[in-house]
């Protein structure tokens, strides 16, 4: 917190519907894709536990979806079953062991539910399907209706019975109960449709029921305030929503969010990357707020430390503050900061990478700083073990591997020196962090450098390890990580200059004014470099093999990402290949007919294709003819050196290692979807 944040009121007792807050910071409900057929999981159990022994004042689990048909996908939470109730009161009771209180979100997902799994067609207001190419949702019928109405009192009947201290009503992201609000989405001819008092009829309807459980326990609503849709959602619109459920219903908060499920840039909103910037739709809670004074409002979006939580309160914009992925990152944010230890946090750097990037696949939540992000069981495991005797530890590399394994190594107790051949500590991370909207990237390398130096961490720059180094002179190491990275390589195009990708990072003005990429990774390695040379003026060609761009980079980035490559001219060439280049003229072609074009006046190509694995000082190690010493090495793989992927696997597989040496038998953390071998 900096001096002039009220941390005072930040961390200071709340109360909210008869609850008393210890604080004022919460963590918003996000799915984590943990559920074991749509109930929670002992993962569910230890990740929001560990959130709450941090220091949070009030967990909000994540979506509880009331109906079948609202599910998607076993690994999402479901509340339509009493058999759920008992795995649900494991949660409520973690989390209120660690003294926080507990919302449940209640929510179905209307026409953005995932029907394929159930053999079934997602629900909506009107037959309008939320993306081009998928599912037209069943228009709701009036038994539709009654069902789920009588689906969301039951779910919040439930909710209440496993110990939840309150309930959230999800009106907004553009889910169902979003989607009859909005008359973009609700083209109905009956009493829930055309004018707005029609529109919102059905959450009355919902709100009543669940009002009908006579609970005391507090229940709030989430909105949109704006979802950028046409003919949708507004913040008027919405303040006039709220003001009309507030006459009828005693509102406990209204959680203030905004944006709606649409293919476009809407969606890039809800989970703001580093693009953004911090505290981009601070705007709206404060508008909701002054609308409604005696309403407690929770503010939620990039809200990237508890200095920008506390901002919010100084400037009256919130009662509360929700930070989600500053929570992934670092579950102890909280408890950190209260006891004077705010730069001890490791930060969110807005990537989108490891949270909703993997969320979109169908993987679980994992987070690129934190690789203990939903495995906090096997970790706490881990760490409780006994220290083995200290070692001396070699680390090999100074990227996010190599820094992570020295890092975990040194706080197990060993004495851990880093070799890293440049100099400067990061890697191809710190090209990456130089780019345009990447700049929360440097967080990572700053914060592990800082924690590198407190944990006593000797740092040797500008030296390159051979073999023989780490043997000769007495220097007899007991472990050895080899965190050496991978190689960026151009293609031969004939006799015409080629430049790989990190040549281009490190100097992109040199590329001149007019460059094509060739992206066959779908990552941000070519969108960075561009947007780079957009900065500097110049003119920008995109070439892949496939049939889309980005492919690789999560929906709620690449959608913001389109624009602005739009905005700047780039020029994009999907599902040719390279036929020829001349050092000035590139020539691409149709891989059906063979039809070329022949694009001249490119001062610079630049190749981003598959990396490859640096591990040459692994490989000697590994086999060491004539150097008998090396068979004393515990030696090790890690990151791009074992295989190139991105910075989630590199910080994962570094602290795996780090925190293993001298302990054959610890057990691997490992995600139930990977199996990591070292």
């Amino acid at each position: 917190m900096s001096a002039a944040a009220p941390a005072g009121a930040l961390l200071s007792p709340w109360r909210l519907g008869g609850l008393e807050l210890r604080n004022r910071v919460f963590v918003p409900g996000h799915t984590t894709n943990y559920a074991e057929h749509n109930a929670p999981s002992d993962t569910h159990v230890a990740y929001h536990a560990a959130r709450a022994r941090g220091g949070a004042a009030l967990v909000i689990v994540e979506a509880v979806r009331v109906h079948p048909t609202s599910a998607g996908r076993t690994l999402t939470l479901g509340g339509f079953s009493d058999k759920a109730v008992p795995a649900y009161a494991r949660v409520t009771e973690a989390i209120h062991r660690e003294g926080a209180k507990t919302f449940a979100q209640i929510i179905h997902l209307g026409r953005e539910a995932s029907a394929e799994q159930w053999r079934a067609a997602p629900w909506g207001p009107s037959a309008i399907p939320w993306a081009p190419g998928t599912f037209v949702p069943h228009a709701m019928t009036r038994r539709d209706l009654a069902a789920t109405r009588a689906a969301f009192r039951d779910a919040s009947r439930r909710m209440l019975e496993a110990g939840f201290d309150g309930l959230e009503v999800h009106l907004g992201h553009g889910h169902l109960l979003h989607q009859f609000l909005s008359a973009a989405t609700n083209t109905r001819g009956d009493e829930y449709g055309g004018s707005a008092a029609n529109r919102l009829r059905f959450v009355r309807e919902v709100l009543a029921e669940i009002y009908a459980l006579d609970t005391r326990a507090p229940v709030g609503i989430r909105v949109s305030a704006h979802d950028w849709m046409e003919g949708g959602l507004t913040p008027e619109i919405v303040k006039d929503c709220v003001a009309q459920l507030l006459e009828a219903f005693p509102l406990a908060f209204c959680h203030v969010s905004h944006s709606a499920y649409t293919p476009d840039i809407s969606i890039s909103t809800q989970i703001a990357d580093a693009s953004w910037g911090a505290l981009p739709f601070a705007e709206f809670p404060a508008q909701f707020k002054k609308a409604f004074p005696q309403l407690p409002i929770m503010a939620v979006c990039r809200v990237d430390d508890l200095a920008h939580a506390a901002s919010l309160l100084r400037d009256g914009a919130a009662d509360l503050v929700g930070l989600a992925r500053a929570h992934i990152a670092d579950p102890d944010l909280v408890a950190k900061t209260a006891s004077g230890r705010a730069d001890t946090v490791r930060s969110c750097i807005a990537c989108n990478q490891a949270c909703i990037g993997r969320i979109e696949f169908g993987f679980p939540v994992a987070c690129v700083v934190n690789p203990e992000a939903g495995l906090e069981a096997e970790w706490q495991a881990l760490h409780a073990r006994p220290r083995p005797p200290a070692r001396r530890v070699a680390v090999i590399g100074g990227g996010p591997a190599g820094m992570e394994a020295a890092l975990a190594a040194a706080r197990r107790g060993h004495q851990v020196t880093l070799f890293e051949a440049g100099p400067a500590l990061g890697g191809q991370w710190r090209l990456a962090s130089a780019l345009p909207n990447r700049g929360r990237f440097r967080l990572l390398i700053d914060e592990l450098q800082r924690d590198l130096a407190r944990a006593g961490v000797t740092v040797r720059l500008d030296t390159r390890v051979a073999p023989a180094d780490l043997a000769g002179a007495g220097r007899i190491w007991d472990a050895v990580v080899v965190a050496t990275g991978a190689r960026h390589q151009a293609r031969t195009l004939g006799a015409a200059r080629v430049h790989a990708l990190t040549e281009a990072l490190a100097d992109p003005a040199a590329l001149g004014g007019h460059v094509a990429i060739i992206d066959e990774l779908g990552g941000w390695q070519a969108y960075g470099l561009a947007e780079a040379l957009i900065a500097g003026g110049a003119t920008v060609r995109l070439v892949t093999s496939q049939a889309a761009l980005a492919w690789k980079v999560p929906m709620f980035s690449k959608l913001a990402l389109y624009p602005r490559l739009r905005k700047a001219g780039v020029h994009t060439h999907l599902f040719r290949r390279i036929a020829g280049w001349t050092g000035d003229t590139l020539v691409l072609a149709d891989p059906f007919s063979g039809a070329e074009d022949r694009l001249g006046g490119v001062t610079a190509l630049v190749d981003v294709g598959a990396p490859a694995a640096d591990d040459a000082l692994y490989r000697a190690l590994e086999t060491p003819s004539g150097m008998p010493a090396f068979a004393a090495f515990e030696l090790r793989l890690v990151g791009d050196a074992y295989a190139p992927r991105s910075a989630m696997e590199a910080v994962y597989e570094g602290r795996v290692a780090g925190s293993t040496i001298g302990d054959p038998d610890a057990p691997l953390p490992a995600q139930p979807d990977t199996k990591v071998y070292f």
